[in-house]
């Protein structure tokens, strides 16, 4: 009877083994072939730059070419469909911007639903924005500047600048206000958040990497690792430092909750500012 018992319990204990070891001898093989970023701006924009920068990494540390894709298009939408369509099994990988976390509100007609079908991997950097006017605009402060917008009101022209926030800085082209995060950024030390005098303002950019859900949990856990690793190391953190931002550790939940976050926020900001596509 006890040598029944034994083998019973080691036919139980095979049994249970299985599915597990097909996931270990896949995430062991992977990437078996190269894998596929899909980047969703144009090539020479920030994200690229970066995207650029973390493939060269994974691909000496893992063995196989991570080739950019750029697919820009409709709002960072193109690319994004693109991956959300792709088959969940690591080979491709999106490029994750802020842009996401806006646009799950600003479109109402997407065939996605981000949170839903991308799985987070990673985050990757934050980004300061900057607060700029023209030079002979007639304010040099957020305060000036808010001065000047109440006593004008309906004759202040805004828009975007995919400029880092260094180089911004030091071209002249533009005089800088403040920067858009929480506090000041390395980079620029000397100025103001706009925090300072707008209390509980913050916005930043950020960027991070996701894959369709349902990829393989190994695989998700490998390319966090991996991910996490080049952003501890000190020549990937120092270029992304020169490009305006600070490298953003974390795990996949974390990424996942960063998302979350964002999108909520820029929801109430969307409804209440009535803000639609262009």
């Amino acid at each position: 009877m006890q040598r029944s018992r034994r083998h019973i319990l080691r036919l139980v204990a095979g049994a249970a083994a299985l599915p597990i070891a097909p996931r270990i001898a896949k995430a062991q093989a992977y990437p078996a072939r190269p894998v596929r970023v899909v980047v969703t701006t144009a090539p020479g924009s920030a994200a690229d730059i970066h995207a650029r920068l973390l493939g060269q990494w994974l691909s000496e540390r893992l063995g196989q070419s991570f080739i950019i894709e750029n697919r820009p298009g409709a709002g960072n939408n193109i690319g994004t469909e693109a991956v959300v369509r792709s088959r969940p099994d690591g080979y491709t990988l999106l490029h994750v911007t802020a842009a996401a976390a806006i646009n799950a509100t600003l479109y109402d007609k997407l065939s996605f639903n981000f949170i839903r079908d991308i799985a987070p991997v990673a985050s990757l950097v934050t980004v300061a924005n900057v607060m700029t006017v023209h030079p002979s605009f007639p304010v040099r402060s957020v305060p000036e500047f808010i001065a000047y917008a109440r006593a004008h009101p309906g004759t202040i022209n805004t828009g975007g600048n995919p400029g880092g926030a260094g180089h911004l800085s030091r071209s002249g082209h533009l005089r800088v206000l403040a920067v858009t995060t929480a506090a000041r950024n390395k980079a620029l030390p000397d100025i103001s958040t706009i925090g300072e005098f707008v209390p509980g303002y913050e916005s930043s950019g950020w960027q991070g990497i996701g894959v369709p859900r349902d990829t393989p949990r190994e695989i998700i856990e490998l390319l966090n690792k991996e991910i996490n690793a080049a952003l501890a190391d000190p020549k990937i953190a120092a270029r992304i430092a020169e490009l305006g931002g600070s490298a953003l550790s974390g795990s996949p939940a974390d990424f996942g909750k960063l998302v979350a976050d964002e999108t909520d926020k820029w929801a109430k900001v969307i409804r209440a500012a009535n803000i639609k596509p262009e």
